[in-house]
């Protein structure tokens, strides 16, 4: 018999710090079976309930497997037991058209990876188009960049193998309810992902682990029939009739299909510029734009943790902020926050400055960060074109490079001097971890005034809710940009494009997704849409 146990709690009060152990007498202890009767355990769900700092508690949910012979009744009238019920992957039924030459996907970041996955297990053998390097190709053109300034515009934080999701804090965590998120979680663990992302309430990766996951996710593909191309651009596609029929890559290789996936992300831009110009139905979105924020993290540690911030069965602490600033009629909120790690580069074109935040899966590194900021909406971007957005983007990402000195150097600043009014001349406690360097400025020569009023409005209100986020020595670096997609590819409910047959935009730099799980559930729904029209290719 397997039974669902909810809401155990395990109080960080107590010296046991033996998980397994702890867990087994706690199971049997709801149960009243005895420790031996539990033939198998398993964690479910693992949270932190952090809500009083005097006893902070660890909430579980375990699968235990019992002999029949011990189950009665008695167990499942608690309404915190359960018989466990299995999520079961759905068969999908095989449509019956004819795909032209095999499916494109224009994009290996999560959207893209993830539909190809699905499509190569069923047997459709995709063509995966990236305009980057591969990962190992990647990670050293970033590291040129961190550490001597020199910027590839086709590999890089936002660009290559993976997407930008690759080089960010691997984070999880997602507000969509959907089945599939669970074959999101079973893929990456099948691809190297530590176990715990299936049961802890904020899993992460970390960018040393995702490396080596989509690696092995690409080689998964290939070794089912599909193909993946890098640095294979795709700058044109060819629409007859209101219908794409094909793409150009790198701008001489014509490529067929009537099943064309346009996997972007958020900062493909030129990619937007061409689908523009060929008339592909799109509209303008908000997002939000402001800085990073760096903390020491055992400062966070101890707001959120007190006298259990340093407890061996607790990590980094995070947060998540969010204030509604009536003087500016705009709300900030915290973004991406990224415990013990880094702020990074993560421009994609040439003299621009764009920050993002970055972690290894330890989470160890001595300053916790987060992007910090506030909504911004077509009103603000004076032009009606879909593409408004995007070109308000530049404006300040442009302002940022300038406001650094060059040389993708980041114009930075103290909290306590941005609080004043006053550029900071020198850094305190906290030294910023952005590579390949800093310039301290005045971060109002790099944002429109409503952003900053509302960021230093902010800052009082969340430095009463953690007792130091405003402090003095706390470090802004700019700007944060790439929130989220600037503008919204329109689709049909069959996930087609509004006005161009043949064409699936999907994931987050189609306006769909917010993040690495939501993009790829986006990416497994339109899978399946293929595969149950679609017949597979011989």
């Amino acid at each position: 018999m397997r039974l669902e146990l909810n809401n155990i709690k395990y109080s960080l009060a107590d010296t046991e710090l033996d998980e397994a152990k702890y867990l087994r007498y706690l199971a049997s202890k709801q149960l009243k079976l005895k420790e031996s009767d539990i033939k198998k355990l398993k964690i479910l769900k693992k949270s932190v309930d952090a809500r009083k700092k005097a006893e902070i508690f660890l909430i579980y949910s375990l699968l235990v497997d019992i002999e029949d012979s011990k189950y009665s009744e008695k167990h499942t009238a608690n309404k915190d037991t359960v018989v466990y019920e299995p999520m079961q992957e759905k068969k999908l039924e095989y449509g019956s058209r004819k795909i032209n030459n095999r499916p494109i996907i224009i994009g290996s970041g999560p959207a893209g990876l993830f539909a190809g996955l699905i499509l190569a297990e069923n047997g459709y053998k995709p063509l995966i188009l990236e305009r980057g390097m591969d990962v190992d190709g990647r990670d050293k053109a970033i590291n040129q960049l961190f550490t001597k300034g020199i910027f590839n515009e086709e590999s890089n934080i936002q660009f290559g193998e993976g997407g930008a999701g690759t080089f960010s804090d691997g984070k999880l965590t997602t507000r969509i309810k959907d089945n599939r998120c669970d074959i999101v979680l079973n893929r990456f663990i099948q691809a190297g992902a530590p176990k715990e992302i299936e049961y802890l309430n904020k899993p992460h990766i970390g960018t040393d682990i995702l490396k080596l996951v989509v690696k092995n996710m690409r080689e998964k593909i290939i070794e089912l029939g599909g193909e993946v191309r890098f640095l294979s651009k795709v700058t044109d596609i060819i629409v007859q009739n209101d219908t794409a029929k094909a793409v150009i890559v790198n701008g001489k290789e014509e490529i067929q299909s009537n099943i064309i996936i346009a996997a972007l992300g958020h900062s493909a831009r030129d990619t937007y510029k061409m689908l523009h110009t060929k008339g592909i139905s799109m509209i303008q979105k908000p997002f939000s734009i402001g800085v990073r924020i760096e903390h020491l993290q055992a400062m966070i540690n101890e707001s959120q943790y007190g006298k259990f911030a340093a407890h061996p069965l607790l990590g980094a602490a995070d947060y998540m902020l969010t204030a509604k600033i009536e003087a500016t009629n705009r709300s900030a909120y915290s973004f991406c926050m990224c415990p013990g790690g880094m702020v990074v580069a993560a421009g994609s074109e040439k003299d621009m400055v764009v920050t993002n935040g970055m972690s290894e899966y330890k989470r160890d590194r001595t300053n916790a960060n987060s992007a910090m900021v506030v909504s911004v909406t077509p009103e603000d971007f004076g032009s009606t074109s879909p593409l408004a957005g995007m070109n308000f983007q530049r404006v300040w990402e442009i302002k940022a490079f300038q406001a650094g000195g060059g040389g993708y150097y980041a114009p930075a600043q103290l909290v306590g001097d941005f609080l004043k009014g006053t550029a900071s001349k020198k850094y305190g406690k906290i030294k910023p971890s952005y590579m390949p360097g800093t310039k301290l400025t005045d971060m109002r020569q790099c944002l429109p005034d409503y952003i900053t009023n509302t960021l230093a409005a902010a800052l009082k209100d969340f430095d009463r809710k953690i007792k130091g986020f405003a402090d003095h020595d706390a470090v802004m670096t700019g700007v944060e940009t790439r929130t989220s997609a600037p503008l919204r590819i329109v689709r049909k409910e069959n996930m087609e494009s509004e006005n161009i047959s043949n064409l699936y935009p999907i994931g987050e730099g189609a306006g769909y997704a917010g993040g690495i799980v939501s993009a790829a559930v986006d990416g497994i729904k339109l899978a399946e849409r293929i595969i149950q029209e679609f017949e597979p290719v011989g």
